[in-house]
């Protein structure tokens, strides 16, 4: 296949191109390379696959990202975004246009392409939003949903909630109904909490490779709230292998909304995390904590049993050998953080 990226050199863009270059698919990546790490990421990339392709480009230029898409491509997977509800919160119009009107330009490239590329969309479980009517409790040093053993899933009811969430939210529906409205083979991939090879965490977005980070920097580490919140998390491959079934199924399954995240069998909690990485690395790291952060939900775990029953896809990688595959990295490219 021909397979194009968007936000090719980000963290999941980066394990997106190696996943299908290693299957011997043709890949070009375009990013307009604004978020740290990703000259790096391209240059990882380049070394390892002289052959992957380049375009330096922003999806706020519409022009640019439809020349790029009539070149003809199978696949599309758009991932590039402004990714951080901080960040939304402090500049709502860059949030809009990267997100909200990016997606709409990316829609309509494939929409006028003479070959329509498969579409498949990175959205967020952000779109669900506080879901403050749902119950949870604590249980064991730990929030959980008292009547959802299997996580939220898709028809819950949309609720956006932040700038971040609301653009999020706007392209989720937008590439829903591109499949509706104009046919395009389109899949929504509403992603929990990633994690993986090449994350470059912060403390405002991606968490689980940020506490790693600080863990092997000898950082101190700030917990919002009380430590007790749970994710469900998946590793980076996980998530690449379910972009391919997406793609693999695309006959079956356009238009089509799922859960991507590690599910009930993949959850833990701030706090867990933190004392597995005690026990992991056998020394106390310094901790403090300061108040919750608005919007920041007690629990959020997703159903995905509709993934696994349309397409065959669920998460391989367990929680505790996601985590020390991605200290091991880190620990071997620690120059790249410090």
């Amino acid at each position: 296949m021909k397979i194009l990226i968007t936000g090719g050199a980000g963290f999941i863009g980066c394990n997106s191109a190696k996943y299908f270059l290693d299957q011997g698919n043709e890949v070009t990546i375009f990013d307009n390379f604004s978020r740290k790490g990703t000259e790096s990421n391209l240059g990882w990339l380049q070394g390892t696959y002289p052959d992957v392709g380049v375009t330096r480009g922003d999806i706020r230029d519409a022009d640019a990202i439809r020349e790029e898409v009539a070149k003809g491509y199978d696949a599309l997977i758009h991932l590039a975004a402004q990714v951080a509800v901080t960040t939304s919160v402090v500049d709502p119009r860059e949030d809009f246009d990267i997100n909200a009107l990016g997606t709409f330009n990316v829609l309509e490239a494939c929409r006028l392409a003479e070959k329509q590329p498969t579409l498949i969309y990175s959205s967020t479980n952000k779109v669900y939003g506080g879901m403050e009517d749902v119950e949870t409790h604590e249980t064991n040093g730990r929030y959980e949903y008292k009547d959802l053993p299997n996580g939220v899933p898709e028809n819950r009811l949309l609720d956006f909630h932040s700038p971040y969430g609301c653009s999020k939210g706007c392209a989720d529906q937008y590439v829903r109904d591109y499949s509706r409205i104009y046919g395009l083979k389109t899949v929504v991939c509403r992603q929990s909490c990633i994690y993986g090879y090449r994350q470059f965490g912060v403390e405002d977005q991606g968490w689980v490779a940020w506490f790693i980070i600080a863990t092997v920097l000898g950082k101190p580490l700030t917990i919002y709230g009380d430590g007790k919140q749970v994710r469900d998390v998946l590793f980076v491959e996980d998530l690449v292998a379910a972009y391919d079934g997406c793609i693999q199924n695309i006959d079956k399954i356009a238009g089509s909304v799922y859960n991507i995240g590690g599910g009930s069998g993949n959850q833990m909690s701030l706090l867990e995390l933190l004392a597995f990485l005690e026990k992991f690395t056998g020394r106390k790291i310094d901790t403090s904590f300061d108040d919750w952060r608005p919007g920041d939900q007690p629990v959020f775990v997703c159903d995905i049993a509709k993934a696994k029953a349309e397409f065959g896809w669920e998460p391989k990688v367990s929680v505790e050998e996601g985590v020390k595959k991605l200290y091991d990295w880190i620990v071997e490219n620690k120059g790249l953080f410090e």
